[in-house]
């Protein structure tokens, strides 16, 4: 079975557009703007054996805010020019009461089924509590890129970081450690 790194989009690939201490997805191609260090973490992320499957929720096509083809367009972008495998994306409104969209693990449940992933040597990466959730529901270690956003934090476990670059080091120095462990030993 595969590893995977499961990061969500907006504030971990891609600088969030912040209103208010709230994040918010770019509305266009011309708005999106791949975070420094990003490309270099995903590669050193692959390197290591993993997959890169970025999942997010974009409620912004439910809601009528937002085209799904904008958001495709913005996808196939990322895919054309990143280390990324997958992208797995809920347009959903809490109120439809899906399994896909985070908080729950549906999308990462997803992804693990059809790529054969192992959840629990798996990793989520993101900024917002509920990326920490999905990734926890699943059995996935969980890193937490701190932005201090005005909204709730997410519960504990979880490790902080200050990017994606600072937790695909994590990743790869943990990943490493455990492979190199005798056999029968825990960590």
């Amino acid at each position: 079975m595969k590893r995977a790194v499961f990061l969500d989009r907006d504030g971990v690939i891609n600088r969030s557009i912040v209103r208010g201490g709230k994040p918010f997805p770019p509305a266009s191609l011309e708005e999106l703007e791949v975070l420094p260090g990003v490309a270099g973490a995903l590669e050193l992320l692959r390197e290591a054996g993993f997959l890169n499957i970025v999942v997010t929720n974009q409620p912004d096509v439910r809601t009528g805010t937002q085209s799904k083809r904008v958001v495709e367009a913005l996808h196939r972008r990322l895919l054309g020019s990143l280390a990324l495998d997958d992208i797995r994306a809920c347009f959903h409104v809490d109120e439809d009461g899906c399994e896909c969209r985070k908080p729950k693990s549906g999308l990462l449940r997803q992804a693990a089924r059809e790529h054969r992933i192992d959840l629990a040597g798996s990793y989520m990466v993101g900024d917002r509590w509920r990326d920490i959730a999905a990734g926890q529901g699943a059995g996935c270690r969980a890193f937490f890129i701190d932005y201090g956003y005005t909204e709730r934090r997410p519960d504990p476990p979880y490790v902080v970081v200050g990017s994606l670059i600072e937790a695909a080091r994590a990743i790869v120095a943990e990943a490493t450690a455990s492979s190199t462990m005798p056999e029968g030993s825990y960590r």
